[in-house]
């Protein structure tokens, strides 16, 4: 802001000259229209020395101080100032808390200054940053349209993040805006109508045509356009096409074009469409996105991401961080960043999802039921989730009744026909078979009062008497059936009815089998020879009688056409001189074989040449020797041992071939 010319010395610089203080207001004005923000600092910084307390320099180093990106000093010196109390720089004071991303502390600083257009403007960015969409729109719903240029951008984007996409041709028309009359308002109506499903209205409606008029490079028209490259890539992941999707993400990472906000979130679409299949890659990725901080907030996106990014953007990467963290049984570093996640994202089930996720994953099911039960008792207001996720937990955890529980807590399901016979389903698992039955009374007294079109109170019923009937209560299940044949003429519930009513009343049986309409072709059927029968037969013919005897006809005809082939003989042989038959034995080792007969052993190599006393005395000596010295297993055995084995293998590869 530029400062207002003075005219006049403040009181308390009477030992300066007054054209000092002028000049030095000139030479401020001078570089606030330069931009030269360092140099304005400097300058107000000579103004406050000799003038102490100035409200214009005050504001004006302020201000510089924020356009020079130096927000910490410029809150160093507003927390200066406030304690003088001369100035009231509440308004900055939020600003630069916003900057700094601490939005909770930006609205409390903000407060008794909602009446004012820049106050209002300013909390509407803090609420929208903060994920609160319908609180940023309703202000910006009440700010003066003709005094604030371009507010139909921040405002159709509001709408479109609030889900009232519905809403943003009508806002457009009020304001008397077109959509194309500025890039950024085209795509936040082009991401309206993406919403809204209409496809081909959104790539009409922008286009390269419109950054081609602003006379933009290619390149810059591609970084410009790199956005919508990420919407549409978005639109055809949601219908399914995967490989479009995962091709466009990937031709827009490698070119390296687009602007960070952008790049960030294609490249944590690329990750969520590949799954666990490529884990190590995915991870290295999150790396150059995630980084740790120093601050009182442990992990922070990089590049200044945070700023870019909606809440919701970047709680999806994170999460999908610690999802591949999971994946890649890195448990220490996935605890770490959970454990970080609930001071970041306080509002958002994530992180006690991510929480109950990695102690499933360590195999401590008890804790994760016991964490999300307490989460569900404390905010009952948002706790389908956190129940639904509960139950799956406790089902696949072997803890049937705690999933059945957790299941009976959401009232929005709790009688629907799925959500019914799955409590039955695991109460019964359970053993809790009143419990099963209770279940089934419950819905059966929700349904007739129920406010819907599709009313399943039939279908409750029916299977409520099913249920019963099987677990012995025949009597209920009998007031059931009769109260379905009453009231719908259901031929089932008849049936069963019949089924029930026979096991204590014959003739209430009987009398209700009365009202079972005649199958045809099933007259004049002797039961009790049908029972003597092997099986069934028909007592008369019928139309269909004839054609069955002719397809049977045509069936044996066909089997005694059927040639018979030749069988193929091997190369050479003659089928009239087979000759001998082949060896039975031929596949067994030699060994195994009946005509095997094992070699002699030459007698001849155990002689010995020399004269006839030397050998009788060595003979005697030997003899001695043996007599004297522990048995050893002798050469032969260990041979016949080795052998043996070989058998053996060749007789275990013979079975493998078989």
């Amino acid at each position: 802001m530029a400062p207002k010319p003075k005219e006049k010395a403040k009181a308390s610089a009477v030992a300066t000259p007054a054209i000092a203080i002028e000049d030095l207001f000139t030479s401020l004005n001078r570089h606030v229209q330069r931009s030269e923000y360092e140099q304005a600092v400097k300058v107000s910084d000579q103004i406050l020395a000799a003038a102490p307390g100035d409200e214009d320099a005050i504001r004006c180093k302020v201000v510089a101080l924020v356009k020079a990106d130096s927000i910490e000093e410029a809150l160093v010196a507003i927390k200066d100032c406030s304690k003088r109390g001369s100035v009231d720089l509440s308004f900055f004071k939020a600003y630069c808390l916003y900057r700094q991303n601490k939005l909770e502390e930006a609205l409390e600083s903000l407060k008794g200054k909602e009446g004012s257009t820049e106050s209002m403007l300013l909390e509407s960015q803090i609420l929208y940053r903060l994920g609160k969409m319908g609180a940023s729109v309703d202000i910006y719903q009440k700010l003066p349209k003709s005094t604030i240029d371009s507010l139909e951008i921040n405002l159709v984007a509001g709408l479109v993040s609030a889900g009232r996409s519905s809403e943003v041709q009508g806002t457009l028309d009020s304001l008397r805006v077109k959509a194309n009359s500025s890039f950024e308002l085209a795509y936040n109506t082009a991401c309206s109508l993406i919403e809204r499903e209409k496809y081909k209205d959104a790539e009409q409606l922008i286009g390269q045509e419109t950054l081609m008029e602003e006379n933009l490079a290619d390149d810059d028209v591609e970084i410009e356009l790199a956005p919508i490259a990420v919407q549409i890539a978005y639109v055809q992941q949601i219908l399914g096409n995967t490989q479009e999707a995962v091709a466009s993400y990937t031709d827009l990472v490698k070119r390296n074009l687009a602007d960070e906000s952008s790049l960030a979130v294609a490249v944590n679409n690329l990750i969520a469409l590949k799954g666990p299949k490529d884990v190590s890659d995915g991870l290295r990725k999150l790396d150059k996105l995630i980084e740790k901080s120093d601050g009182p907030e442990k992990f922070q996106l990089a590049r200044g991401l945070d700023l870019k990014l909606s809440q919701k953007q970047r709680e999806a990467i994170y999460t999908n961080r610690v999802l591949l963290l999971l994946h890649s049984n890195k448990m220490d570093q996935a605890r770490e960043l959970v454990s970080a996640l609930p001071g970041m994202f306080s509002g958002s089930l994530m992180p006690v999802l991510l929480q109950a996720a990695v102690h499933v994953r360590e195999n401590k099911a008890a804790k994760a039921e016991e964490i999300l039960g307490q989460y569900a008792d404390k905010f009952p207001d948002r706790s389908k989730v956190i129940l639904l996720a509960r139950a799956q937990v406790s089902a696949a955890a072997g803890h049937p009744q705690i999933a059945a529980d957790s299941l009976a807590k959401i009232p929005d399901i709790q009688h629907k026909p799925a959500t019914v016979a799955t409590i039955v389903s695991l109460k019964e698992r359970a053993g809790d078979t009143d419990g099963a039955d209770a279940v089934f009374d419950s819905a059966i007294k929700w349904w007739p009062n129920a406010m819907t079109e599709d009313n399943k109170l039939n279908t409750i019923m029916q299977e409520a008497a099913a249920f019963k009937l099987r677990h012995g209560r025949k009597e209920e299940a009998a007031h059931l059936y009769e109260q379905l044949v009453k009231s719908h003429g259901s031929i089932e519930a008849l049936v069963g009815l019949i089924q029930t009513a026979a096991h204590g009343d014959i003739e209430k049986a009987e009398a209700y089998e009365k009202q079972l309409k005649p199958l045809p072709g099933l007259k004049a059927i002797d039961v009790d020879s049908l029972e003597k029968t092997s099986g069934a037969k028909h007592a008369e013919k019928g139309p269909n009688a004839g054609v069955t005897e002719t397809y049977e006809a045509k069936s044996k005809d066909k089997a005694k056409k059927k040639r018979k082939r030749k069988p193929k003989y091997p190369k050479g042989f003659d089928p009239t001189n087979p000759g001998p038959p082949p060896d039975p034995e031929r596949w067994l080792p030699k060994r195994e074989r009946s005509s095997y007969r094992p070699k002699r052993k030459d007698k001849r190599a155990a002689q010995v040449r020399g004269s006839q006393g030397a050998v009788a005395k060595e003979a005697a000596s030997n003899s001695d020797t043996k007599s004297n010295q522990p048995a050893n297993p002798k050469g032969g055995s260990q041979n016949a041992s080795t052998v043996q084995s070989k058998a053996s293998s060749k007789s275990s590869r013979k079975k493998s071939r078989k």
